[in-house]
């Protein structure tokens, strides 16, 4: 092993796969090959989880709806993030394994969180897209309902940049982006309370917006509380960070 060789954990791969889905799996574990100098792996892996993404949402979408409503929301994750990690066990366990033994350094579970979460992000994306095809034919303002999603996931992705950057930026930089970050949270609440006003919005979107809404309010919520810590310099809010932080995956795992 390379010395200052850094890896991502087959916890952080399974926890950022089970919020994120196969695409976080493929993206982190291309990480891991990349670094580990296999290229052809790392080639695939990525290939991989895009692909065991589109097929788990096709085979979700094609569940007949009596079927699919009896079924626990953490199931399917469940199973996928099992597998996943069965496969990097497979692939790379013996790497990691030695890694460790060899007290060689990991990525912060911030890092793969935030990959996890930007993951997300690409799955509502296609969901939104998805739904909103299907809903075509209801008569409401489709033009301004796409752009306040678009101006949603755009916030969204800019706000969440921050926990890429964790390790690599010093407190005022990080203080920086996340109050940037809060204002786009600020701004998506207000973006999700416009739509909730819209008249004849389908069922299905129109679900969605109560749990939108709430998403919202615990980043709010989060951003601050991280904003209060770094501005202190302190680890004191630790445990109320971590446990918005549950409630945020809470929320994300019944969008998904």
């Amino acid at each position: 092993m390379e010395e200052n060789l850094k890896l991502y954990s087959q916890k952080a791969i399974a926890i950022a796969t089970y919020f994120g889905g196969p695409l976080a799996a493929g993206i982190l574990v291309r990480k891991n090959s990349l670094n580990l100098g296999k290229e052809k792996q790392a080639v695939n892996s990525l290939i991989i989880g895009i692909v065991s993404t589109i097929l788990i949402f096709v085979g979700i979408f094609m569940i007949p709806e009596h079927i699919s409503e009896k079924i626990p929301n953490m199931v399917i994750p469940a199973i996928y993030t099992g597998i996943i990690y069965l496969i990097v066990e497979r692939i790379q366990g013996k790497e990691l394994k030695l890694h460790k033994e060899n007290n060689g350094e990991f990525y912060s579970g911030w890092k793969a969180a935030g990959i996890g979460a930007i993951s997300m992000v690409i799955l509502l994306v296609s969901i939104f897209g998805y739904v909103m095809l299907s809903e075509n034919q209801y008569n409401y303002d489709n033009e301004i309902y796409n752009h306040e999603i678009d101006k949603f996931i755009e916030n969204e992705e800019n706000a969440l940049r921050v926990f890429q950057k964790m390790e690599l930026g010093d407190n005022e930089y990080l203080l920086k982006e996340f109050n940037k970050g809060l204002v786009l949270w600020k701004e998506n609440k207000e973006i999700i309370d416009k739509i909730m006003n819209m008249e004849n919005i389908p069922a299905e979107m129109n679900s969605l917006n109560p749990k939108l809404k709430t998403y919202c309010e615990l980043r709010i919520k989060h951003y601050s509380i991280l904003i209060k810590a770094l501005s202190e310099n302190t680890e004191k809010y630790e445990n109320e960070i971590e446990n918005i932080g549950l409630k945020i995956e809470k929320i994300l795992e019944e969008l998904n």
